[in-house]
């Protein structure tokens, strides 16, 4: 693991944008209102030859009136009992507040490295506002703005002595070889993601509450599992478009989103309770656009009352909602008592393997060979549509390309056919499968 610099404040101090420019990406969101961040959010970063993994929190307020307090407080606890250095981040426009104090009070008594960076400062003439925070007793404070940029380079020359050596090319090599996959959990607002994330870790790692809404962000976790690393990204909850009202939810909606876009895979949380809604399907459908195998995990079984009926019913959505999924494991289970949680494990790894397939090009023309044996594509247009040549481009997932006489013109349900038989042959299951037709130069 990277050195760990744990940014930590109050409400609205900027955080969330100084981690912004700390990770050169707008990864965390920004709001101008306060308690817009509630979980640990992590992300990497690199200065001069070193690098490090920095995490915003949630606004350190005690006395505020978030109903998630206590558990954002925890957070904080948890981020400063981690890192290898705290930034204490002030508001030096607004000044000095007692849940400053309190937090350098943490600082001192935690016994680890820290600095104090004093936002909103952004020019010369308003350093001056300093002196005020020099009464925490604390060493180290540093003007900045993260907004505009203003002390940057001084602050992250600060940073520097608390960072690692970034690693040779062969260590990177090594590493990306290695590189556990990233589990995108998706599913309707309340379903029960950060609940299972938290119950999959083993601690409270995420805010979770009854109300819907509670994450706001994309949240990446580590984990091992007998011996394999897995990178679970638990998601905003996504609601209709209609009910899509404010702009903070849009951009967690969006945030949610684009997480699948770099997943390797996604499971799909659902309400047992509720069962399953167009909603579930269309983010089922995004999902298989982006290529990503699919889990589906029936949370809050614990609760379920009648369960044969219940059952029946989502077997029955399952097979008019999500035709499209095919053969998705689909997972009976609860967040709150880990029942049949352990099983996510093996369904991910078996997955894994069929998303990263490769097979040779010899082996590919013998499949479609045989297939296009087996069932003679019909006529298109003055002939007969002929196969010359196939092979396999990419993996994650398995993508394949055909080149055809006559690509516009090979049906759909052809297609689909011989997308079948490349599944059956290699056993691709548990995936979505590419084919590309295209067409041979010089031939017709």
């Amino acid at each position: 693991m990277c050195a760990l610099v744990a940014l930590v404040g109050r409400p609205n101090v900027g955080k969330s944008s100084l981690f912004n420019r700390l990770v050169g990406k707008p990864l965390a969101l920004v709001d101008n209102r306060p308690g817009v961040t509630r979980d640990r959010y992590y992300g990497s970063f690199s200065l001069d030859g070193r690098q490090g993994v920095v995490v915003d929190t949630g606004g350190f307020d005690p006395g505020g009136n978030d109903p998630l307090k206590d558990q954002i407080r925890v957070q904080v606890l948890a981020a400063l009992a981690e890192s290898n250095l705290t930034v204490l981040v002030v508001d030096g426009q607004s000044g000095l507040t007692p849940h400053d104090w309190e937090l350098a009070q943490l600082l001192r008594c935690s016994g680890r490295p820290y600095l104090v960076a004093v936002n909103k400062i952004d020019r010369p003439e308003k350093e001056s506002a300093l002196t005020e925070f020099h009464e925490l007793g604390l060493d180290g404070l540093w003007p900045v703005s993260a907004a505009h940029g203003y002390g940057l380079r001084d602050f992250k020359e600060a940073l520097l002595p608390f960072l690692d050596q970034v690693p040779s090319d062969e260590d990177k090599v090594s590493s990306q070889s290695e590189t556990p996959p990233r589990v995108a959990v998706i599913g309707r607002p309340n379903a029960g993601k950060s609940s299972l994330i938290n119950r999959l870790v083993g601690n409270e790692r995420l805010v979770v509450d009854s109300r819907p809404g509670t994450t706001r962000d994309a949240v990446d976790v580590e984990l091992e599992v007998r011996g394999r690393r897995y990178v679970f990204v638990d998601t905003a909850g996504v609601r209709r478009r209609g009910r899509i009202d404010e702009k903070l939810e849009k951009l967690s909606v969006l945030r949610a989103l684009r997480s699948l876009d770099r997943a390797d895979l996604a499971i799909l949380v659902v309400d047992a309770l509720l069962g399953l809604s167009e909603q579930d399907a269309h983010l089922a459908g995004y999902a298989v656009e982006q290529g990503c195998p699919i889990i589906i995990l029936a949370n809050k079984w614990d609760a379920v009352k009648n369960r044969v009926e219940t059952r029946k019913e989502l077997s029955r959505a399952l097979d008019l909602k999500m035709t499209f999924l095919e053969k998705a494991p689909f997972v009976i289970g609860s967040a709150r008592t880990g029942l049949r949680l352990d099983s996510l494990f093996s369904l991910i790894d078996q997955s894994m393997v069929q998303y990263r397939f490769r097979a040779a090009t010899a082996e590919v023309n013998r499949v479609i060979e045989a297939a296009v044996e087996a069932h003679t594509p019909p006529y298109a247009g003055q002939g007969r549509l002929k196969f010359y040549y196939a092979t396999q481009v990419a993996s994650r997932p398995p993508t394949f390309v055909i080149f055809t006489n006559k690509p516009d013109l090979v049906h759909f349900s052809y297609q689909r056919f011989l997308v079948n038989r490349l599944k059956e042959a290699f056993g691709l299951d548990l995936v979505p499968v590419r084919l590309f037709l295209r067409s041979r130069s010089g031939r017709h």
